[in-house]
């Protein structure tokens, strides 16, 4: 896991120039690769390659970055775990090929150079985000991994097309320009996140998952759409088109199988790794997976809260006792929580409202004091059907009323619901519409506090046949699953230079996913029985069957208690309206209806006050 940066200049530059900035802009990443650095510049052509390395495999100078190929033609910046580069390294000719390391940077670069980029990144199994110079085409590539683990920010600055892991890396270059882009910041006060390929920054976005771009110098500030190597929706289609027919007892063997192989290549690395453990089915299953795959107990760490209500770590505990991990708890107090929340805006570079990359953050720093590397559960409630949303009579209604009313009167039901915000497109067909609702039933500002811009809904493009359950997992995927709960695991984590790494992800493991039916994942109303199933069989039921609690702090207690002094000074009158950008009637309602007791608005004030802090750290 590393951190890389870089630009392409129209403008001439000279070397010495080129290679500061280049310098200053990887840097500013350094928390994402610690261990080393390195910069690539070519003055000629403008281009400049920056890398920050996090050592986990090849932890010697063969697997150093910008790496060039063995022919010279490509030089590669890269930032990820090709988790099959065994597997490739053998079909590009194994032991009898002449390798300089066991990297696999070098791998990817061998792949790349005899197969073509598309090729090379359809035979990775992993997680990256990378920038190829080619020589001889005298061309830039950008690639992301499938389901958006890495992230890869880029866009035009002037003259200069910048790009890199985070945007404080091209906040580094002088060509950056701080406008804050408005209609990004209504989706933001929507959903807590930036969402999509936009940005909070004006003229920065993001590379989809599962794309590529290839600039090629002489196109000025044109840039080519992102092609697609991978989707999530092909992915689903393939699934529905060869749906699995087997047993609940077949499903769990099955996803078994798959998620063994994927647990084991993510466990290689050549420094010490463990495992977040929150005690659900989740992190549970990716624990046992791993000790059955290890000879010594795996180190697991677990995060808990002093409030009862909120505190899953004695399940965490038994789940580890029965395992026989090595287990490390702490309790997250609400003074940790006050420790911890000024350092947040820095850490994501845009405004973030998930409350849970507070606990996300410290289970981080206490697995880096023992691991370099841990393994979670993410992605398993978006593929295998968890969230209790998806199984809501609520949205169940909507599904029905879209297939069974007429496109007019989806229409006005639409704005009715959602206003301004929502598109007469999603009123196009039921699984357009449900989508819709269900983007307005996750906005936690209706009408978001934004002078001058609500935010749009976009229109979601959504499969035939696939059932409302169906709809709205793919719909996670597209955007919750990256933007959030991605966004927040790598920033964290990264942050104290800790790798993470998601077997559930691994795309042979989604595309598994994809074959189940709705009938496969659900029962009774609870979902994810084929891991249900699967972990029974290591852990007993009565350990792990109670209510999901979630991974959020009791953030409510703590802006009325602790912290209200905190959020006091970012929610005044005065604060509130020094932008220019925000309703400040709106957000004081808010705040006033919180401390009284009269309603509980967590969420959407703790989205305005990351606002405020993010603003006041960039107001430069």
């Amino acid at each position: 896991m590393c951190g890389i940066a870089g630009f392409v200049s129209l403008a001439p530059m000279g070397a010495d120039a080129a290679t500061r900035i280049v310098t200053a802009m990887a840097d500013r990443i350094r928390h994402r690769g610690p261990d080393a650095g390195d910069v690539w510049v070519d003055a000629a052509a403008g281009v400049a390659l920056g890398h920050r390395r996090l050592s986990i495999v090849d932890l010697s100078s063969a697997g150093a970055q910008p790496m060039d190929s063995a022919s010279g033609r490509f030089t590669l910046v890269y930032n990820g775990e090709i988790y099959n580069h065994a597997e490739i390294r053998e079909a590009l000719g194994g032991a009898g090929r002449s390798w300089r390391g066991h990297s696999d940077t070098e791998t990817l670069l061998a792949a790349i150079e005899a197969w073509g980029i598309e090729r090379a990144l359809q035979a990775c199994a992993g997680m990256f985000a990378l920038a190829l110079w080619d020589r001889h085409e005298r061309s830039l590539t950008l690639a992301r991994d499938r389901m958006g683990e890495k992230p890869l920010y880029l866009g035009w600055q002037g003259q200069h097309l910048l790009f890199g892991s985070e945007i404080k890396a091209l906040q580094a270059h002088p060509a950056f320009e701080r406008q804050i882009d408005t209609a990004v910041l209504g989706n933001y006060f929507r959903f807590g996140n930036t969402p999509g390929r936009s940005s909070i920054w004006a003229g920065i976005g993001k590379l989809p998952p599962g794309s590529y771009l290839t600039y090629r110098l002489g196109s000025g500030r044109t840039l080519p759409e992102p092609t697609l190597y991978w989707s999530i929706d092909t992915a689903a289609e393939a699934g529905r088109a060869d749906r699995f027919r087997g047993s609940a007892e077949d499903a769990a063997d099955a996803l078994g199988a798959v998620l063994s192989k994927a647990v084991g290549q993510q466990m290689v690395a050549d420094v010490p790794l463990g495992a977040f453990l929150s005690g659900g089915i989740d992190s549970s299953t990716i624990v046992s997976q791993m000790q059955a795959q290890s000879a010594r107990p795996i180190k697991t760490f677990t995060i808990g809260f002093e409030e009862p209500e909120y505190d899953e770590s004695v399940h965490a505990e038994a789940v580890a006792r029965h395992l026989d991990t090595e287990q490390t708890t702490l309790k997250l107090t609400a003074a940790d929580a006050q420790a911890v929340v000024p350092s947040l805006a820095a850490l994501f570079d845009e405004p973030f409202g998930d409350t849970s990359a507070i606990p996300t953050l410290l289970v981080s720093r206490l697995a880096r004091q023992e691991v370099t590397v841990a393994l979670s559960g993410d992605g398993a409630d978006e593929l295998f059907a968890g969230y209790s949303r998806y199984h809501s009579p609520r949205m169940r209604a909507v599904w029905n009323f879209g297939r069974l009313a007429p496109g007019p009167l989806r229409t006005l039901a639409g704005r009715r619901i959602g206003g301004a915000a929502y598109s007469p497109s999603s009123s196009r067909d039921p699984a357009a519409f449900l989508a819709g609702m269900y983007d307005l039933s996750l906005s936690q500002w209706r009408v978001p506090p934004v002078i001058g811009s609500h935010g749009t809904i976009p229109a979601t493009a959504m499969p035939k046949g696939v059932d409302h359950v169906g709809l709205m997992m793919l719909a996670d995927t597209h955007r919750y699953l990256p933007d959030d709960i991605l966004t927040k695991v790598d920033r964290t984590a990264m942050s104290v230079s800790l790798e993470t790494r998601a077997p559930f992800l691994d795309h042979r493991v989604v595309e598994f996913a994809m074959r189940l039916p709705t009938e496969a994942l659900v029962r009774d109303g609870v979902g994810k029985m084929p891991l249900r199933n699967l972990l029974y069989r290591s852990v007993p039921r009565e350990i792990l069957e109670r209510p999901k609690m979630g991974f959020a702090p009791p953030i409510d207690h703590w802006i009325r208690g602790p912290l209200r002094e905190w959020a006091e000074d970012l929610l005044s009158a005065e604060s509130l309206g020094a932008s220019g950008l925000l309703d400040v009637a709106a957000i004081r309602a808010r705040w006033t209806e919180h401390l009284s007791g009269q309603r509980n608005h967590r969420d959407p004030l703790w989205i305005a006050l990351m606002f405020q802090s993010w603003l006041r750290e960039n107001a430069a």
